[in-house]
């Protein structure tokens, strides 16, 4: 077994010169030690690439799961891919910095808490985390744009060639499914998507309308019918650790600067994985 740690981050967002700062100061412990990426690390490509090469270069492995805003392809956008395209250009983007991607074989750590498998998830959401009772997807985005809560996904995530982007959370759920029940219950599994598995950490949202846009009822027993020991998510800029069913997960956000810098909003930074800290 080797020395190290495992660490996690997301939603880094530098765009904003707050947070490019973050990233910049980001650091390891030892040489032994593995960075995981849970997504949003920016919009612009060149970004990604700039943010992933920094962290790359500092960390022994860095581990990236896709969030939403690396899949928009917005109006002054210079790359000009959408849907699967874009995604797979961020895929050999990060095979030529030596980033693991969901599209790689799964690494293991063998650091402290291991062996465990390292699996980075990309499944997007299907409209099903939905809420005031309604009854279908059209239904649920008639109140969300009733009350003027509505992710910008809607303009600028393009799921081409799929018809809408539950065709492709569909698609990408079976994909991820099958790959995880290959893995087999040898080993416990750190499962890292940019999105909760499970419908409750959304419970605490402000505007619970944004639900829509933060996961599938799909995965809702994946925690528990795969040996997951940590499962590592973002998007909710609300950075915590719970428990669900038994299983340790963990909110790895960074945010927003208008969020980070509120009074007594979580420390902002990398957040110890493996080993589990005592007391957590």
């Amino acid at each position: 077994m080797t020395t190290g740690k495992l660490w996690a981050i997301s939603d880094l967002h530098v765009a904003f010169a707050e947070n490019r700062a973050i990233v910049e100061g980001l650091r390891p412990e030892s040489d032994a030690d593995w960075l995981l990426v849970a997504g949003d690390v920016a919009e612009r490509v060149e970004d990604v690439e700039w943010a992933l090469g920094v962290l790359g270069r500092r960390f022994a492995k860095v581990v990236w799961a896709p969030g939403n805003h690396e899949l928009w392809t917005p109006r002054d956008d210079t790359l000009g891919l959408r849907g699967v395209a874009r995604y797979q250009h961020l895929v050999k983007l990060c095979r030529a910095a030596g980033v693991v991607s969901p599209e790689d074989p799964y690494p293991v750590w063998d650091g402290e808490g291991g062996p465990a498998i390292v699996a980075p998830l990309f499944l997007l959401y299907d409209y099903t985390f939905r809420t005031g009772g309604a009854r279908d997807k059209q239904e649920a985005l008639d109140r969300a744009y009733e009350t003027g809560v509505v992710c910008s996904d809607e303009f600028m995530l393009h799921p081409d060639p799929y018809a809408s982007r539950d065709e492709w959370c569909r698609a990408r759920v079976a994909e991820t499914e099958a790959r995880l029940e290959a893995c087999g219950r040898e080993l416990p599994m750190v499962l890292v998507n940019h999105y909760p598995l499970v419908r409750e950490p959304t419970r605490i949202l402000r505007y619970p309308e944004f639900a829509l846009w933060c996961g599938t009822e799909a995965t809702a027993d994946w925690h528990t019918r795969f040996p997951v020991r940590v499962m590592v998510y973002g998007h909710l800029h609300i950075p915590r650790t719970s428990r669900h069913d038994g299983v340790r997960f963990e909110e790895v956000s960074v945010g927003y600067p208008r969020e980070w810098k509120r009074p007594r909003h979580p420390r902002v930074g990398l957040r110890q994985i493996l080993p589990e800290p005592a007391g957590r």
